[in-house]
C-alpha cells in the first residue's frame, strides 16, 4: 500500500490544533512514525521475537493501542504457539479501517498467520480476557495519568501465570540536565529525518496537551504498584524505552 510523507506541520498554522489520531494522521502515520521515533522498527520486530517467549498454546495475545497494526503483523510473524489469536484494540476509527486493511494484505502475502480481530473501542472500558501476553507500544502515554494505575492494574490481573505485559514509552528525565540533553537529541534525530524547525515546533505544540511522559522510574514504581513483581527494560534508544512487565 502507498504510503504518504508527513507534510502536516510544513506550513505555518494561525493556531495550532490538539494533536488528534485522525484521517490526516493515518494517511501518514508510518512515516511519521518511522522519523519520529528512535528505534521504532527494531522495537516493533522484536516484540514479535519476545512475544513468541511468553505466548501460551490456547491463549489471546492483546494488542492494545493497535494504531495501524506494527505490532499485531509482528505478533502474526513470529508466535508459533498452537491455537493463539491476536485481538488487537484502538478508539480510532481512522486507525482501525486502516489496520484491517493492513492486516487483510498480511494474509495475501502470508500462509499460516495467527488469526486476528482488530476492534474499535476505549481500552479504559474495555473488558481483559485472560491473556498470556499484551503489547501497549507507546500508548500508555495518551491514557490520562490518574487512569494509568487502574488499566495496568487491570492488565496485571487479566495475565495467565507465565505470560508478559511489553510496555513502550516516551520517556521524560528526573534529572533537568538529562531530561534537557535527551530532549536535544531527540529533536536532532527529527532534523536528521528532515523535519523542518517548524514542523518540529509546530508538532510539539500540537501533541505536548495529549501525550504525558512518565519517567522510568514512575513506570516501575507504577508497575510494581499494579502488582508486577518484576520490570525489566530490554530496549533504549534516546528518549524512547520498551519494557517487560511480569506477573
Amino acid at each position: 500500500m502507498s504510503q504518504e510523507s508527513d507534510r502536516l506541520f510544513a506550513q505555518p498554522l494561525a493556531q495550532v490544533p490538539d494533536f488528534v489520531f485522525n484521517e490526516d494522521v493515518v494517511r501518514v502515520f508510518p512515516d511519521m512514525i518511522k522519523r519520529s521515533v528512535p528505534g521504532y522498527p527494531t522495537i516493533v520486530e522484536n516484540i514479535g521475537v519476545l512475544a513468541a517467549r511468553f505466548a501460551q498454546p490456547h491463549s489471546l495475545l492483546y494488542d492494545l493501542g493497535c494504531s495501524l497494526g506494527a505490532v499485531t503483523q509482528a505478533l502474526r510473524r513470529h508466535v508459533q504457539a498452537e491455537d493463539c489469536r491476536v485481538l488487537a484494540v484502538d478508539n480510532s476509527a481512522a486507525m482501525v479501517a486502516r489496520c484491517r486493511e493492513y492486516l487483510h494484505a498480511q494474509d495475501s502475502m502470508f500462509q499460516e498467520l495467527l488469526p486476528a480481530e482488530v476492534i474499535e473501542a476505549d481500552i479504559l472500558g474495555l473488558e481483559l480476557q485472560p491473556a498470556s501476553l499484551v503489547a501497549m507500544n507507546f500508548t500508555l502515554q495518551f491514557i490520562q495519568p490518574e487512569r494509568r494505575l487502574e488499566l495496568l492494574t487491570r492488565i496485571r490481573q487479566s495475565l495467565l501465570p507465565g505470560g508478559a505485559l511489553i510496555l513502550s514509552e516516551k520517556l521524560r528525565f528526573e534529572d533537568d540536565e538529562e531530561q534537557e540533553l535527551l530532549n536535544e537529541l531527540h529533536i536532532a534525530f527529527k532534523r536528521a529525518n528532515g523535519y523542518s524547525e517548524l514542523e518540529i515546533a509546530q508538532k510539539r505544540n500540537a501533541i505536548e496537551n495529549v501525550m504525558k511522559p512518565d519517567s522510568l522510574e514512575q513506570h516501575g514504581k507504577r508497575l510494581r504498584a499494579a502488582g508486577f513483581r518484576k520490570v525489566v527494560p530490554w530496549f533504549q534508544c534516546l528518549n524512547f524505552v520498551s519494557l517487560i512487565a511480569l506477573p
